[in-house]
């Protein structure tokens, strides 16, 4: 199993004018975040679509990715889901391709309570032989997993970090903490503009939107963080610190599928109900996009 730390890219899916998967631009994608130093690819997860492609374009994007990338870095893939049959049966599938790992999305919309995410996750992790990634993100999914559930989980041998998008350095101090007593268990920020602190608390990396568009100054922030250089890790990450408001200025993935459109790597393509970033952002993100030169 290849290591899993620093930069983890939350991959978008490229999609032509037809709507279907545009597999030139993923394909450009994959060599080109390789290239940049990028050190894992998170296949079809939030920022991947997830939500709005059907089961086939879902397996297809991961095999795809998988097939590409060729062992060169790991890929996780994105397999949560808020029925938990749905989530062993697309665990079960990301397995037979060749995943390295699959994020496990906490399940959305049902609501379930402490007990039932655990039982949930268990009943995963006892199913499908595979590293499994929790993926904390309460703002998304009105289901938030608490430090107290993830120790429980973290006790299983196929359950081997956590991906937490909650903005709360205490919880971060909390999640770090079992990784004392679990020595194979990681935590990965899932929040952009707070990961360079979560790192310095002693998270192993980020699972980012950001790495999309800029792969190698994030790849280089965790390279330094992880050395212990912060203070070069602090000057590169205070220059990014506009970039990652605006990722967020509308649900994501829009601006970060407009930034890559304006960057020339995609087409200005996204699945309804999602709808591309309105025309009030487009001068801020495209005097960013100058001031970084990133076109």
């Amino acid at each position: 199993m290849q290591v899993l730390q620093g930069s983890l890219v939350a991959l978008v899916t490229p999609l032509n004018e037809d709507g279907s998967v545009d597999y030139d631009s993923l394909k450009k994608l994959i060599d080109w975040h390789i290239d940049e130093g990028t050190n894992g690819i998170v296949s079809v997860g939030t920022t991947g679509e997830s939500a709005t492609l059907n089961v086939k374009e879902h397996l297809d994007v991961i095999d795809f990715t998988i097939k590409h990338v060729g062992k060169r870095i790991p890929v996780i893939a994105g397999t949560g889901a808020n029925a938990t049959n749905e989530a062993i049966e697309l665990s079960q599938e990301a397995k037979l391709k060749g995943a390295d790992y699959v994020l496990l999305v906490t399940p959305y919309y049902n609501k379930p309570n402490q007990n039932g995410l655990i039982k949930h996750y268990e009943e995963i992790a006892n199913k499908v032989d595979i590293p499994q990634i929790l993926y904390n993100v309460p703002s998304r999914t009105a289901c938030d997993l608490k430090p107290s559930s993830v120790e429980i989980l973290s006790k299983h041998q196929n359950i081997i970090g956590i991906k937490e998008a909650v903005d709360d350095f205490q919880r971060i101090r909390e999640l770090i903490n079992i990784t004392q007593i679990s020595d194979d268990f990681s935590v990965f920020s899932g929040d952009d503009p707070t990961f360079l602190e979560s790192m310095s608390l002693g998270a192993h990396g980020v699972i980012s939107v950001a790495a999309n568009v800029i792969p190698r100054s994030i790849s280089m922030i965790c390279r330094n963080v992880l050395n212990s250089e912060l203070n070069e890790a602090n000057n590169l990450n205070d220059i990014n610190k506009n970039l990652y408001k605006l990722l967020f200025v509308e649900s994501n993935p829009i601006p970060v599928k407009w930034m890559l459109f304006k960057m020339g790597l995609i087409k200005n393509i996204i699945r309804l109900p999602l709808i591309q970033l309105d025309e009030t952002f487009h001068d801020e993100v495209v005097s960013e996009l100058n001031k970084l030169r990133l076109i």
